[in-house]
């Protein structure tokens, strides 16, 4: 059965759909930079809305996102409003079934003094400021804005039921043109489960989107019930995009889980967690991360049983001791426990310390009941900003109400209070699979970087499972050793895609063989990468150092002259004189300086202190305007007859120069970028290439190491190739090229590069190359050449031109880089393919070459 998300790619391409442009309207006014997934939710919407194909839905259009928890659907609502305001849409209705996720969204769509604030400080769409209002009803609305009304499904459905004064009616709906947006919206499919869709929420919904055939609705949810015959039915032509639990973690955007189980009573695992806990605080701060790890108290079922939890939490607090943390350490044998005191001696932390600092961490005002409706709504607050640094909340106690909607980054222990189980032959029961839910909540990547230009959002450490750095990649769920429960908990949680069961996965040890570490190579030796650094704007001297085409730019002149042609017969009716077509250009500097400041002044991209971030070096709006390197050089082509272009108006005026510094405001976005690649520099190998652990799927091809071809070739430098099918193709003809190699060059090393290298290109987007080979010519030992090799399989090449195109400019350029007496040539050589595999043959012994 197709669904729709597989239906766009039928119809149009995967790879059509990625060259779908972003919208300026999206892009410009989103305070955060989309990643690629969410790229991908817009140019599926245009793609769907915009253009007819086999399998698009009817109208009144209604689709539905099914994202991961986590991945950015708030986010991606937002570009959507901004897109569908753009097509001349003002009025949205956003509804979702829990008071506390409507806090959180009015936040992040109307509050910019929140962390979470989705939008810039102004919003622009065609060059008019728009802003966000909140509605109660439709009545409210103006025509210039984006109109929001906010409530719960349950009152929606009670306000169109039951009418009273001031409040919504299916009449509101009616005339207006209204985009509907559910969230959590698998809460609205109760009345096709149950196979009665009358007087359900979703009955009310579907009939408020078929009060006009120009509505749409858009509905959001992480939890989409494929195994439900009726569900399936109902969305197989609506689910516009899937991208799930875990695609988001193999794209490393979220923790790894890990499952903590021990035979220690209660307390004695809250202890276990709360060092755990001090140790990701301290590695962190020792690291120049700043973090305030939380950790997460669970209560089964009431929150009596919470409330107790929290106030034995105290106690233990109050009570904790030297003593205490002693027997964990002398008693625990969970690895990463003892790491962490290893760390606390290597750094001089005393246990006595240790436990000072665990109660000044959590002190009573420093930990929060999640279940107190009477403060609600400042409760609500802490919690959806746990990451801020005036957030002093260090630990959380909840039964059931953070199951949902709830956006936290730096949870990373999750600490189940109870033991028993509800799953029953083998399958996890309600609580276990709540249990699941809540910890793909925890799973939220905390974003770090350990140096410029590195990605904050994603893993850094799956290929060096052995970095201590590693825990904070991590989510710990903390419960009593219980093979059945740990068994189903494991099914909940592979069944959600956010954990992989480590019985699939195996460690691999990835060692440097001691010739290599014998080499030249590897004691004196250098490898050459570059940095991710702000763009330099200071060398942009010119509008054309940016991609301003240098043609005119061509406005028609507005007139009243036309003409009849009859349908039936070859008659038109004649051109006069004065309607012949004829054009006139007229440069920027010759239009009234007044005019040419009002349509500057329209467009915020042109307000002085923006346009100096991309051209640094002017010195007022003026010098914009009149100096022949920017506008001052530039004409406009005016088309018209004989007298409509002997009187041009300054309306007339504006609006070509509008239409001008829109194309020129186009094309500097487009050719300009907020980073760049630096240039090359050295780091001494043997700092760089390590031992090192890897994990890798059991029944995958990186399992297998390669050993019967490298272990005992002496340019291979590690021990094994868990590469790809692709990568050890290249490695298989690398050794049969090596002997008529050898006759030429000496001091051969092929080094695959495990994540230890990155480069980046003039836009700064960063790419690791595979493999790295180093070698000396014969004849000329002081040379050393580094040549970057990417293997791609033929499903990628298309999807991934721009590093092949990198590495052509690298190749082309063949940097020489001297370091004392010996120089370093820095070359690539073209994707590496089984099918090209002779063209790429020529073309890598001919980078050699003089």
């Amino acid at each position: 059965m197709t669904f729709l998300y597989d239906q766009l790619i039928h119809e149009f391409g995967k790879r059509a759909i990625s060259q779908i442009p972003i919208p300026a309207h999206i892009s410009d006014n989103l305070k955060f930079s989309q990643r690629p997934y969410q790229q991908e939710a817009f140019q599926r919407f245009i793609l769907c809305h915009s253009e007819n194909f086999t399998g698009k839905p009817s109208l009144p259009l209604h689709l539905l996102y099914n994202m991961a928890t986590g991945s950015g659907k708030t986010l991606v609502m937002a570009g959507l409003m901004l897109h569908l305001y753009e097509k001349g849409y003002r009025n949205f209705l956003f509804f979702v079934n829990s008071n506390n996720i409507i806090q959180k969204t009015k936040d992040n769509f109307l509050n910019p003094q929140t962390s979470k604030y989705l939008f810039n400080n102004k919003i622009i769409v065609s060059g008019k400021e728009v802003m966000i209002k909140q509605v109660d009803n439709f009545d409210e609305a103006d025509h210039e804005n984006i109109n929001i009304k906010f409530t719960t499904i349950q009152q929606l459905h009670t306000d169109l039921n039951n009418t009273r004064e001031n409040g919504i009616t299916y009449e509101d709906f009616q005339n207006r043109e209204i985009v509907l947006i559910a969230d959590e919206a698998h809460h609205l499919s109760s009345g096709t489960k149950s196979g009665n869709l009358f007087g359900s929420w979703e009955d009310t919904v579907l009939q408020v989107l078929r009060q006009n055939f120009k509505n749409i609705l858009l509905e959001f949810t992480a939890t989409l019930d494929y195994e439900s015959q009726e569900i399936v039915a109902k969305y197989k032509d609506k689910v516009i995009y899937k991208y799930d639990l875990s695609q988001f973690r193999k794209d490393k955007f979220s923790k790894e889980i890990n499952l903590v189980r021990s035979l220690y009573d209660e307390q004695e695992r809250i202890i276990q967690a709360l060092i755990l806990n001090l140790y990701r605080q301290e590695l962190a701060s020792f690291n120049n991360i700043n973090l305030k790890p939380v950790i997460l108290f669970k209560a089964k079922k009431t929150i009596k049983e919470s409330e107790q939890n929290k106030e034995n939490f105290h106690q233990l607090i109050d009570d904790l001791s030297e003593t205490m943390i002693q027997k964990i350490k002398n008693t625990s044998s969970v690895p990463v426990v003892q790491k962490a005191f290893r760390f606390f001696e290597a750094k001089n932390i005393p246990m006595s310390e240790i436990a000072k600092r665990i109660r000044i961490n959590f002190r009573e005002e420093n930990c929060l009941s999640a279940n107190n409706d009477s403060e609600a709504e400042k409760n609500q607050i802490l919690l959806n900003t746990l990451e801020e640094e005036n957030n002093p909340v260090r630990a959380v106690f909840a039964v059931q109400k953070l199951n949902e909607g709830w956006d936290v980054l730096n949870l990373f222990d999750i600490v189940r209070l109870y033991e028993d189980r509800d799953g029953k032959d083998g399958k996890p029961g309600k609580t276990t699979l709540s249990e699941a839910q809540l910890i793909g909540r925890g799973a939220r990547y905390f974003p770090f970087a350990l140096e410029a230009g590195e990605d904050k959002f994603v893993r850094k450490f799956d290929d060096d499972i052995s970095n201590d750095l590693k825990i904070l990649e991590e989510l710990y769920y903390h419960t009593k050793e219980d093979s059945r429960y740990i068994s189903e908990l494991k099914r909940a949680l592979v069944d959600s895609g956010i954990y992989e069961d480590e019985a699939n996965l195996e460690t691999k040890q990835l060692k440097l063989k001691p010739a290599f570490k014998d080499s030249e190579l590897y004691k004196k030796g250098h490898v050459f990468s570059n940095r991710k650094l702000p763009k330099n704007f200071g060398k942009i001297t010119s509008v054309k150092d940016l991609g301003v085409k240098k043609t005119n730019y061509r406005h028609q002149l507005s007139s009243g002259g036309g003409r009849i042609s009859n349908v039936f017969f070859e008659w038109e009716s004649p051109v006069s004189s004065d309607e012949i077509m004829k054009t006139k250009d007229i440069k920027i500097t010759d239009i009234q300086k007044h005019v040419v400041l009002c349509a500057l002044s329209r467009n915020p991209f042109y307000y002085f202190n923006h346009l100096s971030h991309y051209f640094p070096n002017i010195h007022s709006i003026s010098d914009f305007i009149e100096h022949p390197d920017y506008l001052g050089s530039l004409e406009i082509t005016f088309v018209g007859s004989q007298n409509r272009l002997q009187e041009i108006s300054h309306f007339d005026y504006l609006q070509a120069l509008t239409g001008l510094l829109q194309n020129i405001e186009a094309d500097i976005k487009n050719n300009s970028t907020e980073y760049e690649g630096s240039a090359f520099y050295p780091q001494p190998i043997r700092q760089v290439f390590k031992d090192k652990e890897i994990r890798v799927a059991k029944d995958n091809e990186r399992a297998k190491g390669q050993e019967d071809l490298i272990s005992n070739e002496s340019w291979y430098v590690y021990n094994a190739n868990y590469g790809t099918n692709e990568e050890k193709k290249f490695v298989e003809l690398f050794s049969r090229r090596f002997e008529g190699f050898s006759q030429k060059f000496e001091n051969i090393h092929v080094i695959r590069n495990e994540r230890e290298i990155k480069i980046f290109d003039k836009l700064g987007r960063a790419f690791e190359p595979d493999f790295l080979l180093f070698c000396n010519r014969k004849d000329d030992e002081k040379l050393t050449f580094q040549v970057f090799i990417e293997p791609k399989g033929t499903h990628l090449i298309g999807h991934d031109k721009w590093k092949e195109d990198f590495l052509k400019e690298i190749g082309n350029e063949k940097k020489s880089i001297k370091i004392i007496t010996d120089t370093y040539k820095i070359t690539a050589v073209p994707f590496y393919n089984y099918g090209n595999e002779n063209e790429f043959k020529n073309i890598l012994e001919s980078t050699f070459e003089k």
